[in-house]
């Protein structure tokens, strides 16, 4: 699917454009973090890999429709990680023509109940609430004794990190087993996407709390949209194996080749550029992480830190100036 807008070639914030040395320095040990040294001890291996080579290896493997191939493994898939068919609109799995296919299949009608109260946020995917909280002097709360800016998060742009200022953050982790595709917590009009290119540590819990400034290095897709809500920034993470980034308006928007900064901007009173709450947004061939940023005074958050969550149920609603 083309991309719409305009795409600037050239990286426009240089500074963020890679982790220094390639992202390949070892590790730094954080005494007042809350990483253990078995945590320590799986992020290490990670430095060394090759992230990229990796994923682009499962991009074509995920895709392979040899039927010897991906009836096996995504039968093993299902077994290993308990996913529940019931739930998806094709619960055959000899119907899906790829493991990506599969991995990014469609729900039921009715497996998910969408929070439509007026000024409630949905919830935009199924996993668990790995962090939310305030962003407090530019900075976002990553694990115990872990943080990253937030203009870095954003690619460097001070421009879009300045609406977001003050304001409240929540980081949503997606297991191998949850349902893939990401949707709109609250109705919004596109105005701007970026890509970040980076490293693709891992994102589970143990990485987070042993890699230094882990959301802000890995590879990410951030797209900024106008809500009733104020300004709404949702950034898709990359991490090893995840191998593509998809949103509906411009396709797979990773892999790329190169390593700057893109940019496109949209026209946010187009038709096509407006979405309702619950639409789908976009989705992971294979899983990661989104975070999604609000303004300041624009809402507060209703469950808390290690929830599990299920697409569509109630995640915030509008903050009540006092």
């Amino acid at each position: 699917m083309p991309v719409r807008g305009a795409e600037h070639a050239r990286c426009r914030y240089p500074a963020s454009c890679t982790d220094n040395n390639n992202g390949r320095h070892m590790p730094e040990t954080n005494p007042k973090s809350g990483a253990s040294l078995m945590d320590y001890a799986k992020a290490l291996p990670q430095y060394l890999l090759p992230h990229h080579a990796l994923s682009r290896v499962m991009h074509a493997i995920t895709r392979c429709e040899a039927r010897w191939w991906k009836g096996p493994f995504t039968r093993w898939f299902v077994n290993h990680y308990t996913v529940d068919m019931s739930q998806a609109a094709e619960p055959d799995l000899s119907t899906y023509p790829s493991f990506n296919a599969f991995f990014t299949r469609r729900l039921r009608d009715g497996a998910r109940t969408l929070a439509t109260a007026p000024d409630t946020l949905a919830c935009p995917v199924d996993g668990a609430v790995s962090q939310l909280g305030d962003i407090m002097a530019g900075r976002i709360f990553q694990a115990k004794g872990r943080d990253y800016s937030l203009t870095e998060l954003l690619g460097g742009d001070t421009q879009h990190a300045a609406a977001f200022e003050g304001g409240r953050f929540a980081t949503l982790y997606l297991s191998p087993r949850d349902y893939h595709r990401i949707h709109m917590p609250v109705a919004g009009k596109l105005r701007a996407m970026t890509h970040v290119p980076g490293r693709l540590f891992s994102v589970n819990p143990a990485t987070a709390r042993a890699v230094p400034r882990l959301f802000a290095r890995n590879e990410r897709v951030v797209a900024y949209f106008d809500t009733e809500l104020g300004p709404m920034a949702m950034v898709l993470v990359g991490a090893i194996f995840v191998a593509s980034i998809e949103t509906v308006w411009a396709g797979e928007v990773t892999p790329p080749a190169g390593r700057q900064i893109r940019h496109w901007d949209y026209d946010p009173e187009a038709p096509n550029n407006a979405f309702e709450k619950g639409a789908e947004m976009g989705r992971f061939n294979m899983g990661s992480t989104v975070i999604l940023l609000f303004g300041r005074n624009a809402i507060r958050w209703l469950p808390t830190a290690t929830d599990k969550v299920d697409m569509g149920q109630a995640l915030g609603s509008r903050q009540i100036e006092q």
